[in-house]
């Protein structure tokens, strides 16, 4: 029983689907990680420069002090005092994170749609080309190519 569902697994997991599949995952996440690396380390200095020198990260609000009261100097040292946070600077990165990731998939959709339309309009080019080159004949119904005077399959004689 255990060695049949074993080879039905290793049948699943080698399938086409299941290794893209993981190769997708494992790519999302190495992309989420370089997409969380260019908001935290290349676009939020430049815009917290702007803004007056605000640093993001340590954008938060203190709901209950710790064991040392506050003010605390940054979310850090508020999170070792024990001291419970509302870190809405870090959702502020994580929001500006999924714009950016939720923007680079929608390129890449209509880069893909761009693709699938130009293999449609060749498909259709093709299929005309094809359809142009036969025609059928009225007595066999075969496909025969359009110059054909004679049958070839039923042998009979078409009229031009």
């Amino acid at each position: 029983m255990f060695k049949g569902f074993f080879n039905e697994f290793k049948k699943f997991a080698v399938r086409g689907n299941v290794i893209d599949m993981a190769v997708g995952i494992i790519i999302g996440a190495a992309f989420g990680k370089i997409v969380d690396s260019l908001v935290k380390d290349i676009i939020m200095p430049p815009l917290g420069l702007l803004l007056g020198k605000v640093d993001f990260s340590n954008l938060y609000v203190t709901l209950q002090a710790g064991k040392e009261a506050g003010p605390y100097s940054s979310l850090s040292a508020a999170q070792a005092a024990g001291a419970v946070t509302l870190n809405y600077g870090l959702f502020i990165n994580t929001l500006i994170s999924f714009v950016i990731v939720a923007f680079a998939v929608f390129l890449l959709i209509k880069a893909i749609n761009k693709v699938r339309e130009a293999v449609d309009r060749q498909d259709a080019r093709d299929a005309a080309k094809a359809a142009a080159k036969t025609k059928t004949c009225p007595f066999c119904c075969t496909e025969i190519p359009l110059k054909a005077v004679k049958c070839p399959h039923c042998t009979s004689n078409l009229d031009e």
